[in-house]
């Protein structure tokens, strides 16, 4: 069983950065595919970005693109998120997921609460 655990999460006003980490167990991360994903009140769940194990391709969802970038340190079994110029609708949990798409398996992690006020 994969453990996935986010952390992070805070309050930030708008305009301001935020990064998060998030951190998958076993042997093989190098192999796992990685995505960020959101949940607001609501609203239904959305791709936030991903980054692909080798090589590392990322995409992201059209409402993040140029302020949030995913990176990943196989070498520390994590990935990050750093999220730059957020605003108010940015506030949502995001939940972070580990697959290995060749076995048709992925987990997720419990989410880290990100809200952006004033």
């Amino acid at each position: 069983q994969v453990q996935v655990l986010e952390s992070g999460g805070g309050l930030v006003q708008p305009g301001g950065s935020l990064t998060l980490s998030c951190t998958a167990s076993g042997r093989i991360f190098s192999n796992y595919a990685m995505k960020w994903f959101r949940q607001a009140p609501g609203k239904e769940r959305e791709l936030v970005a991903a980054i692909a194990p080798v090589p590392r391709i990322t995409r992201y969802g059209d409402s993040v693109k140029g302020r949030f970038t995913i990176s990943r340190d196989n070498s520390k079994n994590t990935v990050y998120l750093q999220m730059n110029s957020l605003k108010p609708d940015d506030t949502a949990v995001y939940i972070c997921n580990a697959a290995l798409p060749s076995q048709g398996r992925d987990w997720w992690g419990q989410g880290t609460q990100v809200t952006v006020s004033s």
